[in-house]
C-alpha cells in the first residue's frame, strides 16, 4: 500500500518527487524522499524527508522537517551511522575475495551463516564461535538459495521466483531477441541466465543485477552487480558503479536491452515508476536518434490490485494474465500453504500480442484483444474486452456497465457493485478528493480548496507547538490490528 494513502480520516501522505538540483538529505539507504502530511482542509501540508526504503522506523528511523536547520554536529552524527552501516568490503574487495575464494580447496570452503559471508582462512579465528557451512561449486552458482532471504515486506523482501516463472521469463525475453536483461532486484533470473550460458546450448546473454543487498557483491563481478536503491534510483558506490549501468544500457553491437523489475509488494508506486522512467531516459540518450522517442522495454512485477496507480504513473504499460509464482512466499505461491492463483502479474510496454503465455498452463489467445488470457477471462462483448483481473470468471452488471467479480453483487443504495455484507456508504470518499470528498477529483485538483484552507502549521510555527514525531504520521493513533491480522483481514478482501 502505497503511502499516498493513510489509513486515518484526519490526515494523508503524498510523495513529492524531486525536481530541480535540490539534493535530499541521506540516509543509510542513499537519498532520502520528501512526504507531505495532508490534513483535510488544508491546502498545502507540511513536508518531511524520510527514508526511501523503509517505511518503519525500527528499520531506518531517519526523519527530518524540509524547513528544517541541522546543526553542524547533527551533520556529522549522521555521516558516521551513514558510514557504520556501509557494506564491510568495496565491490572491488569482495571481488578480490572471491578469486581467492574460488581457488580455495573443497574442504576449506566455507560459508558463515550468521554473517552471511564467504570466509577466507584468515577469517576463521574472527569467526569462531559462529555456526560454518561448507559451500560446493554449484552453490556458489546459486547464492539466491545460499543467502537467508531478508523478510521486510515493505523495503527490501526477497520472494524469489519459482523454477516455473524464472524459465517462462527468460524463455520469453529471449525469444524476443533480448540479449541484455537488466535484473532489477531479480536474483534468481540473473542465476539462470548465468546458468543457462555455462549449458553453452543457446546464444549468450549478459545481464547486470541492480539490487539493495550488498551480500550479492561476494558472488559477481563488477559488470554483474551493482548495489541500487529501486525507491531512489541511487546507484552505490559512486560514478564508477553507475558507469556500469550506462555501459550496460549502452546496446553495443546491436543488443536489446531489457529490463525486468520486481520491487517489494509494500513499495511505494510513484517512487518506483519514477525510477524505472530514469533508468528508460538514460537508455534513450545512449541509442540512435531513431529512438529518441521509444521508450526501453520494461516488465514490473507487481499484484494486480495495483493495475491503476501503475497505469497512472506509466500509461504505456499493461497488464498481462500470466501469475507469477514465489518458492518462499506464503501466500503467492502454488501449493497447500499457498493460494490456488497468484495475484502477482506482468505489466509491461512490451506489445501484449508478443508475449506468448503457456498454453498447458491454461492460457488462450483472445483474437480481439490481441493478447493472451487466462482460460477463465472471458471476453465479454458488451465491454469489448476480457475484464478478469483476478483469476476468476467475471460477470456483467448491465446497472455499472461494466464486468465485476463472481462474489460481487448490486446495491441499489450505493449504486454500485460489492460484496453482499459490505457496509453501504462508507469509504467511498476516501477514492476521491481527500479536501472535500469528491469522487470526481483529487485534492491537487480541488476547486474548493482555498476557501478551506487551515494551516495549522502556521499557526504551531508562531504558537510554537512541540514537534510531530515520525511515527503517527505513518502510523494513525490508536490501538492498530496485529500485523497478522491486517494481512489476514487483506488477503480475504483479495480472494471474495
Amino acid at each position: 500500500m502505497d503511502v499516498s494513502g493513510a489509513n486515518d480520516d484526519s490526515f494523508g501522505i503524498e510523495v513529492i518527487l524531486p525536481e530541480g538540483d535540490k539534493k535530499a538529505p541521506s540516509c543509510p539507504h542513499g537519498p532520502t524522499l520528501l512526504f507531505e502530511k495532508v490534513c483535510k482542509g488544508d491546502e498545502k501540508g507540511r513536508r518531511f524527508y524520510a527514508c526511501s526504503a523503509c517505511r518503519d522506523r525500527k528499520d531506518c528511523n531517519f526523519f527530518q522537517w524540509e524547513d528544517e536547520k541541522v546543526s553542524e554536529a547533527r551533520l556529522l552524527a549522521r555521516e558516521a551511522e551513514n558510514q557504520s552501516k556501509r557494506p564491510p568490503f568495496t565491490h572491488k574487495e569482495y571481488c578480490s575475495r572471491f578469486r581467492k575464494f574460488a581457488s580455495l580447496p573443497v574442504d576449506e570452503k566455507k560459508f558463515c551463516q550468521d554473517c552471511q559471508t564467504l570466509l577466507l582462512p584468515g577469517d576463521y579465528d574472527t569467526h569462531a564461535s559462529h555456526k560454518f557451512t561448507a559451500i560446493t561449486v554449484a552453490q556458489l552458482r546459486r547464492p539466491s538459495a545460499l543467502l537467508r532471504p531478508l523478510e521486510n515486506k515493505k523495503s527490501n523482501a526477497q520472494y524469489l521466483f519459482t523454477e516455473r516463472s524464472s524459465h517462462f521469463l527468460l524463455d520469453t525475453l529471449a525469444g524476443q531477441g533480448y540479449r541484455n536483461v537488466l535484473c532489477v532486484g531479480t536474483p534468481r533470473l540473473q542465476e539462470l541466465i548465468k546458468l543457462r550460458n555455462l549449458e553453452g546450448k543457446h546464444e549468450p546473454m549478459k545481464s547486470l543485477l541492480l539490487d539493495i543487498d550488498f551480500r550479492y557483491a561476494q558472488f559477481y563481478g563488477k559488470d554483474e552487480f551493482c548495489h541500487y536503491n529501486m525507491f531512489n534510483h541511487h546507484v552505490f558506490g559512486g560514478e564508477a558503479s553507475s558507469g556500469v549501468l550506462r555501459a550496460f544500457l549502452s546496446e553495443s553491437d546491436g543488443e536489446k536491452v531489457v529490463m525486468v523489475a520486481d520491487p517489494p509488494f509494500g513499495g511505494l508506486v510513484k517512487p518506483l515508476a519514477n525510477s524505472f522512467s530514469l533508468i528508460s531516459q538514460t537508455w534513450r540518450k545512449l541509442q540512435s536518434p531513431d529512438s529518441s522517442s521509444v521508450d526501453m522495454p520494461m516488465m514490473w512485477i507487481f499484484p494486480y490490485f495495483f493495475e491503476p496507480r501503475i497505469l497512472e504513473c506509466l500509461p504505456s504499460f499493461i497488464m498481462l494474465d500470466y501469475q507469477v509464482d514465489y518458492d518462499n512466499h506464503p501466500l503467492y505461491k502454488h501449493g497447500k500453504t499457498g493460494r490456488k492463483q497468484s495475484p502477482v502479474r506482468l505489466f509491461t510496454n512490451i506489445p501484449p500480442r508478443d508475449v506468448v503465455l503457456p498454453k498447458d498452463e491454461g492460457y488462450r489467445f483472445c483474437s480481439i484483444c490481441e493478447r493472451y488470457v487466462w482460460s477463465l477471462n472471458k471476453h465479454c462483448a458488451k465491454c469489448n474486452l476480457c475484464p478478469s483481473k483476478d483469476g476468476r470468471e467475471w460477470k456483467h452488471c448491465s446497472a455499472c456497465e461494466k464486468c465485476v467479480k463472481p462474489s460481487w453483487k448490486h446495491c441499489q443504495s450505493c449504486g454500485h457493485c460489492a460484496l453482499p455484507d459490505h457496509p453501504c456508504g462508507q469509504g467511498q470518499g476516501k477514492e476521491g478528493c481527500f479536501n472535500c470528498g469528491s469522487l470526481k477529483h483529487k485534492r491537487k485538483g480541488c476547486p474548493l480548496k482555498d476557501t478551506h484552507r487551515i494551516n495549522k502549521y502556521r499557526s504551531n510555527a508562531k504558537g510554537g507547538s512541540k514537534n510531530v514525531s515520525h511515527r503517527p504520521l505513518f502510523k494513525p493513533k490508536g490501538k492498530r490490528k496485529s500485523g497478522a491480522a491486517r494481512r489476514a483481514k487483506k488477503m480475504a478482501a483479495l480472494s471474495t
